[in-house]
Formats: structure tokens, sequence, C-alpha cells
């Protein structure tokens, strides 16, 4: 008789991998959680309760077929496993390692929901996945046949090369250009080592290379080439660029020396991880060493912040959030490894104005030779705290955060970090493009289920059409616009039309 492989939630507890200890991990930028040995992945999927309508799946962006690969996991048929988990994923190793599960997949467990502990879906999936690379299982496309249709994408972010991947294994031609130098967006520059390490981003990089899809890099689109000149020598194009426009503060000095943009202090960090020389990390400005920090903001950008900040060796590291932490948007999980490196949040309060201190008179002569007279703070010393507590929901339904009047108070700071989210840039201003329609927010119009904007031919994806979101909803834009890409280019769309 078989023996049951799955429903083993009753008699099996949860168990993560095992945690490395704060004091070991916040010294360096390696990732948090070690691997899975194969007997533990196996244990963990042996506890689904394979469910009729699995909850998980649907709460999936992507619609994974969990269920499945985590019995094939269990059942050590995990070449199978890996094939399962592929066919709706293009990066399910990224996605294993940086989605916020509990607010997805684990989040809707049904076993959790039941009181037993959601099943370890992540760890499961990144481990299926890295288990694939060892074993050699993980190949580059291998098209059918070649077509000499061609196809520029704009950005080298998830939704990019997702569609990249999809297009190439169709036999198109595919070109990325990217601004960095690079490949990857913000899986490269912009999530730290600690949560996605990124020798794990470059292979996934050098096997669209190793597929045929050519990358141009250090590439600014409406500098280095017009967005004209991209559709000229493609025959469709698709606009994954993100948005990297930094929401700002409308308060007193909110441009003073010391206080920066996350995107830049996360880049810089990254960079400095790849070994590059990188200027304003080596003066400093960049750099949170010795330093009382405060990070603005409450979600996984300013927790990136915060945790790089111990990381870099800061004197002390603060988070300040307006709402409490039911209502932080960030990941619970996040907060919590934060605690334990040393984080400590601020709940219910936000920045009033930055104060800092007047330098001396040669100090000033200096500034104003190299910058001219400006009214800019010269260096940071305090941030004003404004109190706060949560009034009435707004139209989100989130309680509104209001002003405690005449609870304010100073708190020393020597780094400011704006982790206050991002909005997209005015892209047919800046690349020079007449009919490009954008939404009132500033993102580009597009048919959100072709993808195709107001442009023939011309498709979007990702943030700059959904705004600031998640990893594993760029990488569904990019393979849905694949596949209307796809039909574009052969007439199957307008066949189909007709």
């Amino acid at each position: 008789m078989a023996t049951q492989k799955m429903l083993k939630f009753v008699s099996t507890p949860r168990e993560m991998p095992v945690k490395r200890p704060a004091t070991e991990r916040s010294e360096d930028f390696h990732e948090i959680y070690r691997e899975f040995a194969d007997a533990k992945a196996a244990e963990q999927a042996s506890r689904c309760s394979q469910c009729g309508v699995p909850y998980c799946q649907s709460h999936c962006p992507l619609h994974n077929n969990i269920p499945d690969w985590l019995r094939l996991t269990a059942e050590g048929r995990l070449e199978e496993a890996y094939r399962v988990s592929q066919a709706t994923n293009t990066f399910p190793e990224i996605c294993g390692r940086i989605c916020p599960q509990d607010r997805l997949c684990e989040g809707n467990c049904v076993i959790e929901q039941s009181g037993h502990g959601t099943v370890t879906i992540g760890s499961i999936e990144k481990y299926i996945t890295d288990t694939a690379w060892e074993r050699g299982w993980v190949q580059p496309a291998a098209p059918v046949m070649e077509r000499s249709e061609s196809v520029g994408i704009i950005g080298a972010g998830p939704g990019g090369l997702a569609a990249a991947d999809m297009l190439r294994r169709q036999g198109f031609q595919v070109t990325v250009y990217d601004r960095y130098d690079r490949a990857g967006g913000l899986l490269t520059y912009g999530i730290p080592g600690f949560k996605l390490e990124k020798d794990v981003v470059m292979r996934r990089n050098a096997l669209l290379q190793d597929g045929g899809v050519d990358f141009v890099l250090n590439c600014n689109v409406g500098q280095d080439i017009s967005f004209d000149a991209i559709r000229g020598k493609h025959d469709a194009v698709l606009i994954a660029t993100g948005v990297y426009k930094t929401r700002d503060l409308d308060i007193d000095n909110a441009d003073a020396g010391g206080v920066v943009r996350a995107i830049d202090y996360l880049t810089a960090s990254n960079k400095v991880e790849f070994g590059d020389e990188v200027p304003d990390f080596k003066d400093g400005e960049l750099n949170a060493r010795g330093k009382r920090v405060i990070v603005i903001g409450g979600g996984d950008t300013a927790m990136d912040c915060v945790r790089t900040a111990i990381r870099q060796g800061a004197l002390s590291v603060k988070c300040l959030y307006r709402r409490d932490r039911a209502n932080m948007p960030g990941s619970q999980r996040e907060v919590q490894n934060a605690e334990e490196e040393g984080v400590e949040f601020v709940w219910m309060s936000a920045p009033g104005s930055f104060i800092g201190h007047v330098p001396g008179i040669a100090m000033q002569a200096q500034e104003a030779d190299v910058d001219g007279p400006t009214g800019k703070l010269a260096q940071i010393a305090q941030v004003r705290v404004q109190k706060m507590r949560l009034g009435a929901p707004d139209v989100s339904g989130r309680q509104s955060p209001e002003l405690i009047e005449g609870a304010d108070y100073d708190e020393p700071a020597d780094l400011v970090i704006k982790a206050l989210g991002f909005e997209p840039e005015d892209l047919p201003k800046l690349w020079g493009v007449d009919g490009l329609e954008v939404t009132r927010w500033g993102t580009i119009k597009a048919n959100f289920q072709t993808h195709q904007t107001s442009l023939p031919g011309v498709f979007a994806v990702g943030d700059i059409v959904r705004g600031a979101s998640l990893v594993v909803w760029a990488i569904r834009d990019g393979r849905e616009a694949a596949e209307s890409i796809a039909g574009y280019l052969t007439g199957e769309a307008r066949i189909a039309a007709e």
C-alpha cells in the first residue's frame, strides 16, 4: 500500500530554514537564511494539504502551481518540481527570496488559517530552483526556429527580462536597453545582498545572454539614443523602465546636506559590494559608518535601508513611520529581522523639519567657491520629530495620521534617508515622444490585458504602468506582454480580431 506523502501538517510542525544569528549576519551582506537540506525540504513540502481550491495559487500574481510542485518535492521528484515551477515563473529562485509571501501565498495558506502554520512555500521554491542550477537542469533558450522579427526592450528589470526570456524562447530577436552598467534593474542595485545575493541575478543575466538576448547597457534613452531610433530599429518595443523618481518631503530644509534618497543610498551600497569605486560612498555621503541614521518610511525599501545601515556600521539606526506597526506596508517578517539586528522603530512619528549646524567661515567660503551661493542647509544635525495619532479612515480604508500639537521633539541625526516610495518619470517629455499617453498619476496608459500603449507596436509593463509594486507583478506583466507582442508580430492578434 502506498504511503501518504502529503497532509503532514498535523504531525509535522512548520519550520523555516535556519536563520543566521543577528550578531553574525549584521556584519555582512550575505543572505540571512541557510539552505534547506533535501530531507527538510521534502518534510516541509509534505505539510501541504493539497486543497481542492488552493488559495496559495489564486493569491499568487503568477498563479504558480504551488500544490503540484510541493507534492513533487515531497515525493523526491525535484526535476519535475522545477519544470512545473519554471513553467509559470521566469525567476522562481528570485521570487522565493524576495516575495512578501506573508502577504501573498503563505498568508493565504489554508492550514495557516486553521492554526497549523503555513507551508514554507517561498523557502521551498528557492530550494527547488537552486538545486536545479546545481544539477544543470537550467538551460538557456534554444528556440526551435529563429524568427526575423526584432523586439527592443527598454529596461532590464524583472518585467523587461521576463519578457525577453519568453520572446527569445519563441525565436524572436531581442535587444534590451538599460541605463545601468549591469542588467537586473532594482534586482541588481535596489535590493541588498542580504535578501538577494547578486550572483543569483548575474547568473540569470548570463543565461539570457547565452540564449541570444543582446544587452545595450549604460544607455540612457533620450540621451544616448532616442526613443524614435529604437522604434526604427525594431518591429515592436516594450517599455519596462520601472519608476525611479523619489517622492519628496514638503518640509523645511528637505534638501539639507546629509539627507539622501533611498535609491541613491542602496545603489551605492550594492555597487560597493560588486567592488566598484563609488566616490559618494568613499567620501562618506552615502556611507552610514559611525553615523546616527534616521530612515523615513515604512515600506520594504525603508527596511532595506535600515538593515543596510546596520551592516555599514552605523552608530544607531531609527525608522520613523507615521502610522503604527499594524498599518505598516512593509513585510512584517522584514520588520522582525530589522529589530533583531538592532533597528529601533519609532511608530506614529513623522519628520517636521531638518535642523543643521552652522559651518565655520572657512567652510562657508569653500562651499560658496564650489557650489555658489545657495540656501541649502550645510549639514543636518537633528530631525524635528512630530508625534502622530490615527484618525478617521481615508478613501483607502486606512486610518489617516493626525498631528498631535505640542508633542514635537528633536532627534539627533547625521544621515537621513528618504524611503518614501517612487513615482514615474515624465517619459514623454524625457524622450521627446508625441502620442504616448499617460494617466493622471504619470504612469503610461496601457491596456491591462494586452499591455499595448497608445502608440502602435509599443507596449509597457511593470511599475511604469502600475506604479511602484512588487517584482512578481512585473514578471507577470512581462510574460503577458511577451505573448501579446508575439501575437502582434505574427499577425495572430489581427486575425483573431477580424
